[in-house]
């Protein structure tokens, strides 16, 4: 039920920075929503320490990673964040270490869900449903100024290895949940309905609420996120069919 909660919460938030003439005021407020809200449902599927446990690696993963980044351009490349996001430790904004932490638990489920006999295709999924939500991330932060490419690159201005930077820290982002969730394959549809709604919502975002909309974002974006939603919905409804 707290999860639930939240993700209405997170869903009225996003609903209201589309909406809001100063779209950065919200931000960390949508990203708080997502972290506590993917911590929750965590917590449901594996055991409060545990979820914790889980949420906990994925942050100081993806805070090193950013760290690390920001001070030698790998493994994302060559860019650094504005002042806007604060607070900051070292560079890089506390908040953007939970959102690491919230969609990282989030992907790891619509894997799981996807994939649960297999621990090689659980990772695979889940690095490539966490890359594919750098398709909306980036070039929304970017718009917002929160950070900029030294060497812009081709799509909104991300260098394509920016991507292949993602996919090496997801892939370990999602050995780290693996090993640390007591069943890995336990389904949760509440981590798996946040993966969701953050697609359509960054969908119609970039289709039709955000100025100017951009088309190309909303289209790959929301191919790449659905795709990896409906695989994981698609293999839960199989299962209560066969049943």
């Amino acid at each position: 039920m707290l999860g639930g909660a939240l993700l209405l919460a997170m869903v009225a938030a996003q609903v209201a920075t589309g909406l809001h003439p100063q779209p950065i005021r919200l931000t960390s407020t949508v990203v708080l929503l997502l972290a506590a809200g993917a911590l929750a449902f965590a917590t449901t599927a594996h055991t409060l320490p545990r979820a914790v446990a889980a949420f906990g690696a994925v942050v100081v993963t993806g805070y090193a990673a950013e760290w690390i980044g920001v001070r030698t351009g790998l493994p994302f490349g060559d860019y650094g964040y504005s002042g806007l996001l604060w607070p900051q430790l070292g560079g890089v904004p506390v908040i953007v270490a939970l959102a690491w932490g919230g969609m990282g638990l989030a992907a790891h489920a619509t894997a799981a869900a996807a994939a649960p006999e297999s621990r090689a295709g659980r990772l695979a999924l889940g690095a490539l449903a966490l890359t594919a939500w750098d398709l909306f991330l980036d070039p929304q932060m970017i718009r917002l100024n929160l950070w900029t490419w030294h060497d812009p690159g081709p799509y909104r201005g991300v260098p394509v290895g920016n991507f292949a930077g993602w996919l090496l820290v997801s892939l370990l982002v999602m050995a780290l949940i693996d090993h640390i969730v007591a069943d890995p394959a336990a389904r949760s549809t509440g981590l798996v309905s946040i993966y969701t709604v953050m697609a359509a919502m960054e969908t119609i975002g970039f289709a039709a609420v955000f100025d100017p909309p951009d088309p190309l974002v909303a289209t790959a974006g929301g191919i790449s996120m659905g795709l990896f939603a409906l695989l994981a919905w698609r293999r839960g409804w199989r299962r209560r069919r066969d049943r």
